[in-house]
């Protein structure tokens, strides 16, 4: 970028709605990093929350880039019909079906063993799944829901899979520009304290994956491990922010990006070989972004240590490789 274009992108990244919107998107097309271009070769992607929004979307693009995509969700009816709408515009695509509730630990460890026994390699797993909850909710272990959803099952997926990365492979969680409200500042991270809401537990929890994202990329260190970053979308018009937050979406409706738009950036990073020039980054419209903002408004290193050994203890993973194999946390 010239110094024009970067003082304009950080302009609307800074003002926040511009930044955000589909104005955002519209506006850095015109200078942003190139497309990425497609696969050489058929090589396997994974995506969760795949049947709908962001997932749908990411998934999609991926196929139309030659990509055999594995659709991740909860329910294999509503996976048949997203990977029906995507061949009806992508009629080559190859798509494979995997139910798994990632909020349950025994679905994510099930899930972790049939992709192993039926592939050689995995070259980009996406963490697009998300819940926003009205009320306080458990997981099938005992976890509060968004913690479970947006944390723990994606983290045990990553760790879950790392023998099946390959050369230049990459992880991707997909967060939300809504963690900069929330630095984590305590360590209560299942809102077992307080009177609950779904929508702070959703950003507070997105918050989180932009910190496991660095963690897991500072504990990432052989050969084929694959790169780890996370990104923000953007507003983007997906059920997820129509459904959970009618007002903001009828509000914004006019300016909101489309679910295209949302995963732009998803796509790119899974495609283009810029993501492989860094690891444990957060991005937006094809660029680097600071993880707080304003600056003083950091995580509490206290606090970052005790989300990583809150993971571990949930579930179990191990990431420190040694002599012969791996050591536990």
């Amino acid at each position: 970028m010239s110094l024009l274009t970067r003082t304009l992108d950080m302009i609307l990244d800074r003002a926040v709605v511009p930044g955000y919107s589909r104005i955002g998107a519209t506006v850095r097309r015109r200078f942003w990093a190139a497309d990425p271009t497609p696969f050489p070769a058929p090589i396997d992607m994974v995506v969760t929350g795949a049947s709908s929004g962001l997932g749908a979307a990411t998934a999609k693009e991926l196929a139309r880039l030659g990509a055999r995509v594995h659709l991740v969700g909860r329910s294999a009816d509503r996976l048949e019909s997203a990977a029906a709408a995507i061949r009806a515009e992508v009629p080559d695509a190859s798509l494979v079906v995997r139910e798994c509730d990632i909020s349950d630990l025994d679905s994510v460890a099930a899930l972790s063993a049939a992709l192993a026994s039926e592939l050689t390699s995995v070259h980009a797993l996406v963490h697009c799944a998300g819940v926003m909850p009205d009320e306080r909710q458990l997981s099938a272990q005992g976890h509060e829901s968004a913690f479970a959803t947006h944390v723990l099952g994606p983290v045990a997926l990553t760790v879950g899979l790392r023998e099946l990365f390959d050369a230049g492979s990459r992880v991707v969680f997909v967060s939300s520009g809504g963690m900069y409200a929330v630095p984590l500042q305590n360590s209560d991270f299942e809102y077992e304290n307080g009177k609950y809401s779904g929508m702070t537990a959703y950003a507070r929890t997105k918050r989180m994956q932009v910190v496991v994202a660095e963690q897991l990329a500072e504990r990432f260190s052989l050969e084929d491990d694959p790169v780890v970053h996370s990104m923000h979308p953007g507003w983007a018009a997906t059920p997820g922010v129509t459904g959970s937050m009618p007002m903001f979406g009828s509000v914004m409706k006019p300016i909101l990006r489309n679910a295209h738009d949302g995963a732009d950036t998803i796509v790119w990073l899974v495609g283009s070989d810029q993501a492989l020039t860094s690891t444990g980054t957060f991005w937006h419209d094809r660029a680097p972004r600071p993880t707080h903002y304003p600056s003083w408004r950091g995580d509490s290193p206290r606090v970052r240590d005790a989300l990583w050994a809150s993971v571990v203890e949930a579930t179990g993973i191990e990431t420190e490789p040694a002599a012969g194999g791996s050591q536990t946390e």
